[in-house]
């Protein structure tokens, strides 16, 4: 198969990666002094489902072969209040985790420019 035609699920290296990169983005997000906020009180049950379901979205958006279960990005946000500036800080954070799994340019920019996408369902301030 061509490189081409493959995935983006695929061309990020599949389960697996995605994953990995789930479990080094959200203690970035949960330990940042701005953003924790979001996760303050959740039980160690809801965090599992968070990320389970995070891994979820990510696969399926990206082509992969799982079905993505959860609520739609502007349901899962409405009354967090998460603003301009949470955004710009998320989106250093998911940098920063791509940098540390060396993503090529061609799948990073793939990457922030679905999640990119999402921001006006997420962002309400």
């Amino acid at each position: 198969m061509a490189e081409q035609s493959k995935s983006l699920y695929t061309r990020l290296g599949g389960y697996d990666a995605i994953a990995a990169v789930v479990e080094n983005l959200l203690p970035r997000l949960l330990n940042d002094a701005q953003l924790g906020r979001f996760w303050q009180n959740r039980g160690a049950d809801g965090g599992r489902r968070e990320k389970q379901l995070l891994v979820d979205f990510l696969t399926a958006s990206g082509g992969g072969p799982l079905y993505y279960t959860g609520r739609d990005m502007a349901l899962s946000h409405k009354g967090m209040r998460i603003s301009g500036s949470d955004w710009a800080t998320f989106i250093r954070h998911l940098n920063a985790t791509l940098d540390t799994f060396q993503v090529p340019q061609r799948e990073r920019d793939e990457v922030l420019a679905f999640i990119e996408s999402t921001k006006a369902d997420i962002v309400e301030a």
